[in-house]
Formats: C-alpha cells, sequence, structure tokens
C-alpha cells in the first residue's frame, strides 16, 4: 500500500508535461531493444536535482514497457533515503552515498543483502547569481565559502573584485540561499567548500546546511526561485534547474590557466579525476575537490540510485532491473548532454550495468 500510494503521488510530480523541462525530440533505438519486465510498480524517491534525467527515462522506458509503472517522487535526497529505508520504495535517489549506519539500517529491509550506492546521473553544482548588469562572474572557493556563511556582504567586496577585473560590481547586499530540506546537493557543495576552501570552511560536510545566515528554500527548483527573484541573491543549486529557470552561473577559478563554467563537459572532467571507493557491488565515488585540471569543473555530484543487492522486492524486480539497465545504458547515457547532465563514464556505466545484472 505504501508502494502504491507513492506511485501514485509521484506520478503526478514527475511524470507531468508541464513543467517546462527540456526533452530531446529522437527516440532511443535501444530503449525499443530493452528486456522489458511484463508488469510491476516501481516507486523511487529522493534526490530533486536527477528529477529532469528522471522524466525522460521514465518517459522513454514506458513507452518501450507499458506493463511497468515508473515513479519518482523528487523529495531531496534526505527524505529519499528514509523512504527506501522504511521500506516504501523500490529504490531511492541521493547526491551522496550512504553512511555506514545508513547501510546497517538497510540490512533489516534487504532480507539477506544490504543497500548499495549506484551513480547514474552526474553533473556540476552550479553557483546561480542575480546580479543586473553583471552577466559573467567569477569566484574561488575561499570567496564563496565566505559569501555562503555571510562573512562578506556586498557585491563590491574588494575579494570579488580581484577575481572579476573591469567589471563594474555594484554595491548591492549580498543575500546567499541555501537549501532548506537535507540535501545530497547540499552535502556536495559543504564537502568542496570544506576541502577546496580550506580554513575558510570550517563546517562538516553533511545533507544539512551548516553556514550562518541567509535565506532558504526548499529543492533546486526552490533556490532557482529565491535567487531569481531577488537581486544579490546567489545560490547553489542543479545545472538543469538553472538552464531551465534562466539562472546566471559563476565559472570557478580552479588555479587553472581558465576559470570553468558549469557545463556536462566540464563536470564529466572533474568526475573522471574521482575514484570508487565503495566495497563489492557498492560503487560510491570520492571526489577530488580540489583539482586544478584543465577545463574541470571542481563542484560535482553523482546521483546515486539506492537498491538492495540482495533481498529487493519481489513484485518490483523484474522492472528495477529492466528500467535502470536502461538508465544506465549507453542510450540512457547519451541522452543527459542534451539534458544539462554529465554522463557516467563509460567504464563506470559498464560496471554500474554488471552490478544491476546480479540484483536479487
Amino acid at each position: 500500500m505504501a508502494v502504491g500510494s507513492l506511485l501514485l503521488a509521484g506520478c503526478g510530480l514527475v511524470g507531468s508535461s508541464d513543467d517546462g523541462a527540456e526533452r530531446p525530440a529522437a527516440k532511443p533505438a535501444s530503449v525499443v531493444e530493452l528486456d522489458c519486465a511484463e508488469r510491476g510498480q516501481v516507486a523511487g524517491a529522493g534526490s530533486s536535482a536527477q528529477q529532469n534525467a528522471m522524466k525522460y527515462w521514465m518517459k522513454e522506458y514506458q513507452r518501450a514497457c507499458p506493463g511497468v509503472q515508473i515513479a519518482y517522487n523528487p523529495l531531496g535526497s534526505g527524505a529519499g533515503v528514509a523512504q527506501f529505508l522504511r521500506g516504501a520504495t523500490a529504490f531511492g535517489g541521493s547526491d551522496s552515498a550512504l553512511r555506514d549506519d545508513e547501510v546497517r539500517l538497510s540490512e533489516k529491509i534487504c532480507a539477506g543483502g544490504r543497500a548499495i550506492n549506484l551513480p547514474m546521473a552526474g553533473g556540476p553544482v552550479a553557483i546561480g547569481f542575480n546580479l543586473p548588469g553583471v552577466d559573467e562572474l567569477v569566484l574561488d572557493a575561499p570567496t564563496l565559502a565566505r559569501l555562503f556563511d555571510g562573512r562578506i556582504t556586498s557585491w563590491d567586496d574588494p575579494r570579488i573584485k580581484k577575481l572579476n577585473p573591469g567589471v563594474d560590481l555594484p554595491a548591492t547586499p549580498v543575500d546567499p540561499v541555501h537549501r532548506s530540506d537535507d540535501s545530497g546537493t547540499t552535502q556536495n557543495f559543504q564537502a568542496y567548500l570544506s576541502e577546496a576552501a580550506g580554513d575558510a570552511w570550517p563546517y562538516p560536510a553533511e545533507k544539512k546546511w551548516q553556514g550562518r545566515g541567509g535565506s532558504s528554500a526548499s529543492g533546486s527548483k526552490g533556490v532557482a526561485t529565491a535567487v531569481s527573484s531577488t537581486t544579490g541573491a546567489i545560490g547553489y543549486l542543479d545545472l538543469s534547474v538553472a538552464v531551465q529557470r534562466h539562472v546566471g552561473t559563476v565559472s570557478v577559478d580552479t588555479g587553472a590557466e581558465r576559470p570553468v563554467a558549469p557545463t556536462p563537459q566540464s563536470a564529466s572532467k572533474g568526475i573522471a579525476e574521482a575514484r570508487t571507493v565503495g566495497r563489492g557491488k557498492d560503487l560510491s565515488l570520492e571526489f577530488d575537490y580540489e583539482t586544478s585540471a584543465e577545463g574541470a569543473y571542481p563542484i560535482v555530484l553523482v546521483t546515486y540510485e539506492i537498491v538492495c543487492d540482495r533481498g529487493n522486492q519481489a513484485g518490483s524486480l523484474p522492472g528495477l532491473k529492466s528500467f535502470l539497465t536502461y538508465t544506465a545504458s549507453t542510450e540512457g547515457q547519451r541522452v543527459l548532454p542534451r539534458l544539462h547532465y554529465a554522463p557516467l563514464p563509460k567504464q563506470l556505466a559498464t560496471e554500474v550495468r554488471q552490478v544491476i545484472r546480479t540484483l536479487a
């Protein structure tokens, strides 16, 4: 009943076609050849960062496999993990890997197994800003840390001017916007600040925001709305939402020859600097937030689909495996740049597909 209720709720939230999300016109040819499950209901919930990718994947998969109903409720990573650990969903979406204590809790719902993290869609954490008359803006990690912690309060601060020579920066007050919900995007952004900004960011990388002051909003779309409606605002959000809502984004000075703008291509280069740290079938990643590789955007995340390695719900398992096989396929990944996400490196995508085949 819990799965059925969430499925209906998710269909209303994610399956709608009037949200303005960009959708490629071409139909992936390989979906037709997919080994569809005959029937089933597969409910997921979690990361709002991946919701535009999930909308497209669901639409294309269900076109080829009409017997399976897929729903995804973009509640945020923290709520999605909680739903999964209660057994209310077949999979959770999170922009950060499960903690050890969460893996232990998963043993209660994964009969004979445990939860694992499967990377599925990558992308940059974009820094959106609203400064009329300023079209391009460069910031570095220490400056971002001070802006989001309320220690730089005006946009004409000398530290910002130094990074933007020749730009007429106004004396507008800074209004930093952070996520109000527990969020994997928040955790990844704070991990970047903690590692790349050094002493300028003394807080832990948690899903709950740790900085002082500022405004808050729920989900990437809430942050986009807050930034676009407030002169002087700055916030962190998923790139696909920033593009969809026409929010200007910051280029990051990483110490490379040129500042790096958030794009699917620059995020892919940043993700390529990561290493796999998960054990067994778990494929969680560790990022190098201090990378200065040319063209590599440093504030990146990967959305994980969280599933049981064994002990998945029998009624949803065939549909779950079939759907995730598609999302990790060449066609499922190839569409991501057009939706402003970064596809997984080919070797990693192959490993994800291999693990999906073994789910039980």
